[in-house]
């Protein structure tokens, strides 16, 4: 992700970077631009290896990242629904430690903990300009805002969703803002979204030689279901109404991805730039999404509810139509991006991702094996435990242990801890161990609130 011939601190990351690679900054550090979608289905991008037919040739530049670079097949979400998952991915930390297990409530007074740092106040602290473009969903407060989080310039909304077309009266935490500023209503969210990314890069295209940050998350294809009508007509061929109205929040999501890479191209950044694209959880099939070959969906420990596409592209870095095939999770990212620019993770933060960055250069092949946890509802609630090939699952505290051998059943359709009783004995006393480390929720299913 940097050039073979930059700094000594860099040497060991990018040792495999051919001679004559492709520049980064001048300094040797790579932009980083991250495209994040909402209840995206795991079926529903073309560069899956199984996608959803009537979506499979519709997601062209969306593909072109994992064309471009590679494909991360066991990629996972710290959380099963928006706003914990989102906690994960920007503090590098299972977001169950602090309490952010749930949905933010509208208007609660809550929020991601204030003693928490995210990957902007970390990107920031190493000279990168940080910006934030749609869903924010980690608090309302003005303590709990983006531009008191780490991010230099925000704009979007507050809340988790909101109409893609105009409202009459939007609430202050659905009204698109810039850096607390409500804007005017008009023009179709996703559209503004994406030209509020294209605006921002090229800002910082006029800052030669100073790397950025750029968060972009999307609330396409969350619903309400309100395509545009141009989308919704192009799509025809869809019988089904809901799936038909799905799509079209995915073909414009496409449409706006590919205006952020032009962007990109256009500025000669296309090659000074990591641009990495994922979903926040597992589809909600409710709203039309097509998780398979996965069970399970949006707001479950299933792998349908929080295993997710994950594609990332960095020309001569990472390799053209790459495949990375080690389990990896939202929480990595932070302090991977930490290491391409510049930087060293502190002991003293305490993340639970992995600097993965090895792994995608390929100067590391060999197996990541680590432990995966993750728990939605407190120490009642569900909770999960990936380890290599098996994953350990169980939908309640008092409810007993599945076992899945995901190398062959990616489905979770046969429950073998049957006839493997030492190994989910083992596997469960790892888990207990992680639960124990964690604090209830602090809003939601399984806090004290919820218990009054």
């Amino acid at each position: 992700m940097a050039s073979a011939c930059t700094a000594l601190s860099f040497l060991l990351v990018f040792s495999a970077v051919p001679v004559g690679a492709q520049e980064s900054q001048p300094d040797g550090r790579p932009n980083i631009v991250v495209l994040y979608s909402d209840d995206a289905g795991y079926a529903d991008f073309g560069f899956q290896r199984k996608p959803a037919p009537e979506l499979a040739r519709r997601t062209p530049h969306i593909d072109s990242i994992a064309k471009d670079g590679v494909t991360c097949t066991q990629a996972y979400m710290s959380g099963c629904v928006c706003s914990p998952s989102r906690a994960g991915i920007l503090t590098g930390r299972y977001q169950q430690r602090f309490g952010h297990e749930s949905n933010l409530p509208p208007g609660s007074k809550l929020g991601l903990p204030l003693s928490e740092q995210t990957v902007a106040d970390r990107m920031h602290a190493l000279g990168y300009r940080t910006g934030l473009v749609g869903k924010w969903h980690l608090g309302y407060e003005p303590a709990y805002h983006p531009n008191r989080r780490g991010f230099d310039w925000f704009y979007g909304l507050l809340q988790g969703s909101r109409p893609y077309v105009p409202m009459a009266k939007p609430t202050p935490h659905r009204v698109l803002q810039e850096n607390g500023k409500a804007t005017d209503e008009g023009g179709y969210v996703t559209d503004r979204l994406g030209d509020a990314a294209v605006r921002f890069i090229e800002e910082e295209a006029k800052r030669e030689g100073e790397p950025f940050f750029l968060f972009v998350s999307f609330t396409s294809p969350h619903g309400p279901l309100q395509p545009k009508d141009e989308d919704y007509e192009l799509l025809s061929d869809i019988e089904n109404e809901r799936r038909r109205k799905y799509a079209g929040l995915v073909r414009s999501l496409d449409d706006n991805v590919g205006k952020i890479l032009a962007a990109l191209r256009e500025h000669d950044l296309d090659t000074k730039t990591l641009v990495v694209f994922t979903n926040d959880n597992g589809g909600q099939t409710q709203t039309g999404a097509i998780n398979t070959p996965l069970r399970g969906r949006k707001g479950m420990l299933l792998e349908g509810g929080i295993r997710v596409p994950l594609a990332m592209r960095y020309p001569g870095h990472i390799e053209k139509g790459s495949v990375l095939e080690v389990p990896v999770i939202s929480l990595d990212l932070l302090p991977t991006f930490v290491t391409l620019g510049g930087g060293e993770v502190d002991p003293e933060w305490k993340l639970d991702g992995t600097d993965v960055s090895p792994w995608l250069l390929g100067t590391r092949t060999e197996p990541l094996t680590r432990d995966l946890f993750w728990r939605a509802g407190g120490s009642s609630g569900e909770g999960a435990l990936r380890r290599g090939r098996y994953k350990l699952h169980r939908p309640k505290r008092d409810a007993a242990f599945a076992l899945y051998d995901l190398e062959g059943d990616i489905g979770e359709t046969r429950d073998i801890a049957e006839d493997n009783a030492e190994l989910v004995t083992r596997m469960a006393e790892r888990f207990q161990t992680w639960d124990a480390q964690l604090v209830e929720p602090l809003w939601g299913a399984g806090s004290k609130a919820r218990k009054r």
